[in-house]
């Protein structure tokens, strides 16, 4: 073997447990190394320039689409190639990898790269301890009855007692006192019971006074914002003019029926809606969609010599005839 002195001590040292991580995967416990660590540590053992990863396959084996939720999983086969005084070890691996999400573009592209990484540690756990080699073997849990066994026998303060855990997770973890509390508790608990003890059956019980007022004047109602301080224009709405409107012909053609276009200039632009619906004036199809392809509508209009806030006025006036000033009523009605 080509390794130098140092490199073989390296790779002979066991494995600092501080680096190994636990998850939990079908009812299992699984102890692992992190891909960066294991990168890291064949950097410092066999050098930036001394070892070489390929990906000989990766393919998808699954790939599935629930509700606009995405579930892609790979199987990826990795070679390592290392090189050390003249001679080269070669070492591959397999691993697979497996992410969800909502976007399936990142969904496969985590999935590749998991598994990619799980394919490299596999190969570089040969090469012994430091790669993670002995969380590889099986460990032979005891029956339940010995674990049940050693609890009643050991006290409560051994490690030996203790199921479920890593084998080398010596680190005592304190139970938690079932009195605690128990000195507050009690006088308080006891205060009620008297206080129980003294209301006889007869007295009558008052109830307890409402939270919040019920009264309905003082239910808050919907604030006029057209009266604030800073006030914002209203935005009325009428199905019924949009309805007459629509049966006006096309300002520009004359054609029958009309689209109701509501004038984006008329009010100051909103987020998600449209100006009042008393600013709209009738357009054809063809016309509407050549108006909202135009960058300034109110070019559009001047080029054509219309104004339409004042047809918008005269239509919205004829479906809201409560509205008109006097003088302009008196006039229709001398007119009819």
């Amino acid at each position: 073997m080509g390794f130098s002195a140092k490199q073989l001590n390296l790779l002979r040292r066991n494995l600092d447990q501080r680096h190994v991580r636990s998850r939990q995967a079908n009812g299992r416990e699984f102890s692992y190394l992190e891909g960066w660590y294991v990168i890291s540590e064949a950097n410092r053992i066999f050098g930036f320039d001394g070892w070489s990863r390929e990906t000989l396959e990766s393919r998808c084996v699954l790939t599935r689409e629930n509700r606009g939720a995405f579930l892609a999983i790979y199987v990826a086969r990795v070679r390592i190639t290392v090189r050390a005084k003249g001679t080269t070890i070669i070492r591959e691996g397999h691993g697979s990898g497996e992410s969800r999400g909502l976007s399936p573009a990142e969904v496969h592209d985590v999935a590749v790269k998991a598994a990619e990484t799980d394919a490299t540690k596999r190969a570089l756990a040969t090469f012994g301890k430091p790669f993670g080699l002995e969380l590889y073997r099986p460990a032979k849990a005891p029956p339940q009855d010995a674990h049940i066994e050693a609890a009643q026998t050991q006290g409560p303060g051994t490690n030996e007692g203790r199921t479920g855990l890593h084998p080398d997770d010596t680190t005592p973890i304190p139970r938690p006192s079932r009195y605690y509390g128990r000195r507050h508790t009690a006088p308080i608990t006891e205060h009620f019971r008297n206080e129980r003890r003294q209301l006889s059956p007869s007295s009558p019980v008052r109830p307890a006074p409402p939270l919040a007022p019920s009264a309905p004047e003082l239910t808050p109602g919907p604030i006029d914002k057209s009266a604030l301080m800073i006030a914002e224009p209203k935005r009325l709405r009428d199905k019924a003019h949009l309805k007459f409107v629509a049966s006006q012909p096309c300002l520009i053609c004359g054609r029958q029926p009309s689209d109701p276009h509501h004038l984006r200039f008329a009010q100051p632009r909103a987020i998600g809606t449209k100006v009042s619906d008393e600013f709209t004036v009738p357009l054809c199809r063809g016309h509407h969609r050549q108006l909202h392809q135009a960058g300034n509508e109110v070019a559009w209009w001047e080029h054509r010599k219309i104004t339409p806030l004042e047809i918008a006025k005269s239509l919205w006036e004829q479906t809201h005839p409560h509205l008109m000033s006097p003088d302009l009523r008196a006039k229709e009605i001398l007119d009819v």
